[in-house]
């Protein structure tokens, strides 16, 4: 199959009705794919129906249910159909598509959400051992065409990282405002600046929590990075700030970063 029948052809979304799920029905129509939308009640009748003549299939579903639908379509599948997720972690949702399918799969992380900005949509594309590199390039097409800049790595190197970024600061987060709980003392001397951080962290706290929860849960490296990051705690501890404030300056430094922090 080539790019140009591959550009055209029909993409199946399970869990089209989410908020990804339906960003990414909307961007794939506009890039001249067809579109099979597909979410619950999840029947083995709608399920092959809606796969029958997908030459990709995407899952758009949370990592909490992944297993559970990859079981029911696991009979459904046939090679060379490609199998593609989008959920924030990586390693295990791959061990999980590979004891299912003995075809073409293909891991990404799309490293936004369902509104981004024209400069965030970086997707993390991370293919299965053994998927030759001719459908690894059609779902990095697939995402080209659709708007984003797709870039290949590995699913351990992508969960190093993701603990790192989005389970370490949720972590932190949680920490951070859970010591300052029920301090009703403390609130005449709240600052500007506090109130920003409180503001920046409501939705992942009264939205996502439970996202997040399972995203790090399931992350082997989680726990890696809290001990990385208790590190730092013990230093601070010591008195040793200077320590970590010359460590941090890093990410301003001119040219310490190669990929530089996004503007």
């Amino acid at each position: 199959m080539s790019e140009g029948e591959f550009s055209g052809c029909t993409v199946a979304v399970i869990g089209a009705q989410g908020r990804m799920g339906r960003m990414f029905c909307t961007r794939l129509r506009a890039a001249g794919y067809a579109v099979e939308e597909i979410d619950r009640p999840l029947t083995k009748s709608s399920l092959a129906a809606g796969l029958a003549e997908a030459k990709v299939i995407l899952l758009c579903i949370p990592a909490a249910v992944f297993d559970t639908v990859l079981q029911q379509i696991r009979d459904i599948l046939r090679p060379p159909q490609v199998l593609v997720d989008i959920t924030s972690v990586k390693v295990q949702p791959m061990r999980q598509m590979q004891r299912v399918y003995n075809g073409p799969i293909v891991g990404t992380h799309p490293l936004f959400g369902p509104e981004p900005k024209a400069d965030e949509v970086r997707v993390a594309v991370t293919p299965a051992e053994g998927t030759d590199g001719e459908h690894v390039a059609m779902v990095e097409d697939m995402f080209t065409r659709m708007g984003c800049e797709p870039f290949r790595t590995t699913p351990e190197e992508h969960d190093e990282a993701a603990a790192l970024i989005q389970g370490l600061n949720f972590i932190t987060t949680v920490s951070y405002l859970a010591t300052l709980a029920h301090k009703d003392e403390i609130t005449p001397y709240l600052t500007p600046s506090f109130q920003r951080r409180l503001d920046a962290a409501q939705k992942m706290m009264t939205e996502d929590a439970e996202l997040f929860e399972g995203l790090f849960e399931a992350n082997p490296s989680s726990l890696d990075a809290v001990r990385s990051f208790r590190n730092m705690l013990n230093i601070a501890a010591g008195g040793d700030i200077n320590v970590l404030v010359e460590r941090a300056l890093w990410w301003w430094r001119e040219n310490s970063n190669t990929g530089g922090v996004r503007q």
